[in-house]
């Protein structure tokens, strides 16, 4: 069983995770702005993650900070805690794909190992959540990412959504009043427009929509 840890540690850990996995450095400004807390802050937690024992993080002042396997194994539990609340969220108790994200943060970090797996059995051991984003497995484990960012298909190519980024309400309600949510296809139809927005036709949509890159640039896909 894992260790009792602090929310602020648990969330700590899982935006490291976060911002380690999109290619960049988890560096003490984007976790920063990640949890929105000061940088002072965050450097006062690296190091206490860094010199405990067994240490959560590598951290070296000017040089970002990467997990250990500890803590690496923490942020993926709390990572699969999430998941598997937001779709039991919304699929038992009728939460929108909008809603379940705010409901899972604060939930993840009170419910018990043995609640989180009854929950997938329940769920009959899910491998995506509602928004597309993979569910680590019980041996904490995620499949490579292989997907690209919708803004960087090219014109003319064709793609399937396969995970949204849940971090935007707003967002994640358009996205939905369009159709543009995960296994739904969408193909680029024309470069960026004068007001930076890509044309899209969106499979079970009549017409085309336009969505600015911001939006774009969170949604994941593969191309067809």
């Amino acid at each position: 069983m894992r260790e009792t840890q602090s929310p602020a540690v648990e969330d700590y850990l899982k935006a490291i995770y976060h911002l380690s996995a999109t290619g960049g450095r988890a560096t003490t400004n984007k976790i920063a702005e990640w949890l929105a807390v000061t940088p002072a802050s965050v450097t006062g937690m690296l190091r206490k993650l860094a010199e405990a024992d067994p240490p959560s993080v590598t951290y070296q002042k000017h040089r970002g900070v990467t997990l250990t396997p500890h803590g690496e194994a923490i942020a993926l539990e709390i990572i699969r805690r999430h998941r598997l609340l937001e779709l039991f969220l919304q699929e038992t108790l009728g939460y929108s794909w909008d809603e379940v994200h705010g409901e899972a943060e604060r939930l993840e970090h009170i419910i018990s190992p043995d609640l989180a797996q009854r929950i997938a059995r329940r769920l009959g051991d899910p491998e995506r959540d509602p928004h597309g984003e993979p569910i680590p497995g019980r041996d904490l484990r995620l499949p490579p990412a292989s997907e690209i960012r919708l803004s960087e298909v090219r014109p003319g190519q064709e793609a399937i959504v396969e995970r949204v980024d849940a971090g935007d309400e707003n967002l994640l309600r358009r996205l939905k009043m369009i159709g543009l949510v995960p296994r739904t296809r969408v193909a680029v139809l024309d470069p960026h427009s004068e007001d930076d927005r890509i044309c899209l036709q969106v499979e079970g949509r009549d017409g085309s929509v336009l969505l600015d890159q911001g939006s774009c640039s969170r949604i994941f896909v593969k191309i067809k």
